[in-house]
């Protein structure tokens, strides 16, 4: 029905549907954003990890804080998982939230911002004291229309805020970002900006540089709002792992990483990051192509990525919606050479996976991170826990594993 609505109803009025539905949130839950300070970030990746270390930089601070994201909902000591399937909820679900930080007396709210999101005006009727950008690379190129307009929906972000604009400065793209004005700008990188690696000197538990640039830009929104480097240090410091973003779910006798990277840049990081840190003696790698009917351009590149890095690979299902999810993986298995086994149920691609590991081998399965659902034809949606999953699994071979040993 949805389609069928955007392929016959003018452009020009579904816009005006969209603004007027975020004018009528507004109106209905009475203006919330006018009692509270907002943080928006943005950027192609990074922005739910950001989102996390910002709201416990604030809560550090004595802060009270509610944040929005892709893994979850939290005001306060309160939080659930987000099982939307949506990383930025309609206007309605996030004027209501916002309304509910008000009433439980939170002073800030962090939300993830995504371009999907600007383009139908959910943005809209919220006044940002800050807007982050993290980084951008080609993604949602389809739907935008191409990398610049998917660039100028991040724009829009910054072109509303007007007090302060903390910017990534070590991505190419940082220059259009700091083009609109603000009040106040901070940029960060890790070597250059206001805030970087030399002027900053925290133990981050979160492994890979990117989170070396989330934790930076985390605390650069702490800085913009008056709280200390050291409370932002010590906030950072805590943060352990971020749900499914490089979350550790076996540690021995190999180690079996979950992360939602669905993107080419995202997807290369992680590998990196498990060569850099770990070398492991082989690295096995369980991937898919997110979001079946889009994007259709990345999927044999994520193949030659996973080509460039992985010693196994398994190609498997992943939210194929509407489209046939076993040429989904044709199209991704492209890029491999013919190096990919392509196995089309998820479980049992992460069981072969789990098999094919011995002693200090590392699995890094992609995609899904801590997502609830599994999307298939229909709109039907699967119940999925890929953490769990992989501890079922790895149960059943654990006995199999330890005869192999001797």
């Amino acid at each position: 029905m949805k389609a069928f609505i955007k392929k016959f109803i003018p452009t020009f009025l579904l816009n005006w549907y969209h603004f007027g539905l975020a004018f009528l949130g507004a109106v209905i839950y009475g203006f919330p954003c006018k009692k509270l300070k907002i943080i928006g970030i943005t950027g192609t990746n990074g922005k739910s990890t950001v989102v996390e270390l910002i709201t416990k930089i604030f809560e550090e601070a004595g802060i009270n804080v509610a944040s929005q994201s892709s893994i979850r909902f939290k005001i306060k000591n309160k939080q659930w998982p987000n099982a939307y399937k949506m990383t930025m909820p309609g206007r309605f679900f996030i004027q209501k939230f916002l309304k509910q930080a008000v009433n439980a007396g939170c002073q800030y709210a962090v939300l993830e911002v995504t371009s999907e999101g600007i383009k139908q005006y959910r943005h809209k009727f919220i006044d940002f004291e800050a807007a982050v950008f993290t980084n951008l690379t080609p993604e949602h190129i389809e739907a935008h229309g191409g990398f610049e307009n998917y660039k100028a929906a991040k724009g829009k972000l910054f072109e509303a805020t007007k007090n302060i604009h903390i910017i990534n400065i070590d991505d190419k793209n940082a220059d259009y970002f700091l083009r609109f004005p603000a009040r106040k700008k901070y940029t960060y990188g890790l070597n250059q900006g206001d805030i970087n690696t030399k002027n900053t000197n925290f133990k981050l538990k979160l492994i890979g540089s990117f989170n070396i640039y989330n934790a930076l830009a985390a605390i650069g929104v702490g800085l913009s709002q008056g709280i200390k480097l050291g409370i932002c240090e010590r906030a950072v410091e805590k943060v352990e792992g971020v749900p499914g973003r490089m979350e550790l779910v076996i540690s021995e006798p190999f180690k079996v990483f979950v992360d939602y990277a669905f993107t080419p840049n995202a997807l290369e990081k992680v590998y990196q990051t498990i060569k850099n840190n770990f070398n492991p003696p082989k690295l096995i790698c369980v991937l898919g192509a997110c979001g079946g009917g889009r994007d259709r351009w990345k999927r044999p590149v994520l193949g030659e990525i996973a080509a460039k890095y992985c010693d196994n690979i398994i190609i498997t299902n992943e939210d194929p919606y509407d489209e046939n999810p076993l040429k989904i993986i044709e199209e991704v298995a492209k890029g491999t050479n013919g190096k990919a086994k392509k196995i089309l149920d998820r479980r049992e691609a992460i069981s072969e996976a789990l098999k094919m590991a011995q002693k200090n081998d590392v699995v890094i399965i992609t995609g899904k991170g801590c997502e609830p659902w599994l999307c298939i034809k229909g709109g039907k949606k699967m119940p999925w826990d890929e953490k769990k999953v992989v501890e079922e699994e790895f149960e059943k071979i654990k006995k199999q594993f330890l005869w192999k040993q001797f």
